[in-house]
């Protein structure tokens, strides 16, 4: 028995005789007629009372018509509800990030579309390092990282895109010896001591800059591994931190910010994910942003 079958078998129990079921079905009445005897055969008794006029249903034919309409009903539900999986209209999309993607308003921006556009698909967020984003995405623990260009050695299985780019200021105590320059140079900064956002010890980007641009006289005095404490560090005044422009909406007491005049030393966003992704809500997300990005562009 089969779901073709069933089908025909509906179509006599709801026409009530064969010519008008096989119109009904497109096909013609012989082969319907044959596909019938199959099923009473393969079931082993009469499902249909055929006279001359019309056709009625056995107490077998009555439990069929039941049956079968429940079991279609499942297989519609199942088929509608796997192609709106494949669509990404449903699903778990897992989301980390890490610097710019909160301060700069991008995850967020991100996020409420795609939950807006995909209103029943799940999305959890995760604040997560940059390096432990990358493993988590590899292993399979996490679909989508937005997160500093940090690393030079980018995994092959991965994309890298960028989503973000913006000028860095400095961050300083309002009572800095500069605290009164609203422009600063570079060289006003050599040998003073700066406080570098620094992940899993990993050499950041803004680091090597820094140390082809200032040579000898960099002094980096302290490295953390949080913007927030970064900020606070440089509030307590032992120095001063280049960061991303958008952190510069932290308000902090005693904090003030800086341009720096010094274009190569831009902060990048980037959004990394699987290259053989094969979840549909990931997929659906991944679309869905790209065109977010192209948009704010």
């Amino acid at each position: 028995m089969d779901l073709r079958q069933l089908k025909y078998f509906l179509a006599i129990a709801e026409e009530r005789h064969f010519g008008r079921a096989a119109k009904r079905l497109n096909i013609v009445q012989p082969a319907l007629s044959m596909q019938i005897k199959a099923l009473e055969a393969e079931l082993g008794g009469p499902l249909l009372i055929r006279t001359s006029r019309h056709v009625e249903l056995t107490e077998a034919g009555k439990l069929l018509q039941a049956e079968a309409i429940r079991t279609l009903e499942q297989m519609e539900h199942t088929r509608m509800a796997v192609e709106r999986s494949i669509r990404g209209e449903t699903g778990r999309v897992r989301v980390g990030f890490a610097g710019n993607a909160v301060f700069s308003g991008i995850l967020m921006q991100d996020v409420r579309s795609f939950h807006k556009a995909y209103p029943d698909a799940e999305i959890i967020c995760q604040e997560l390092a940059p390096q432990l984003q990358n493993e988590a995405i590899q292993n399979g623990t996490l679909d989508i990282g937005y997160m500093p260009d940090y690393c030079p050695d980018k995994n092959v299985s991965l994309v890298y895109e960028t989503v973000g780019q913006w000028r860095r200021v400095l961050a300083m105590s309002s009572e800095h010896r500069l605290a009164d320059k609203e422009v600063l140079s570079l060289d006003m900064l050599a040998h003073e001591p700066m406080i570098l956002y620094s992940i899993n010890n990993v050499d950041s980007k803004l680091e090597t800059h820094l140390q082809r641009l200032l040579g000898d006289s960099l002094n980096i005095a302290w490295r953390s591994s949080s913007s927030l404490s970064v900020l606070a560090m440089v509030g307590a005044g032992p120095g001063v931190a280049l960061v991303p422009e958008p952190l510069s909406q932290v308000s902090i007491p005693g904090i003030i910010y800086r341009v720096v005049d010094t274009p190569e030393l831009s902060a990048t966003l980037m959004m990394v994910s699987r290259k053989d992704e094969s979840s549909g809500a990931v997929r659906a997300y991944l679309h869905h942003t790209r065109k977010q990005f192209l948009n704010r562009n």
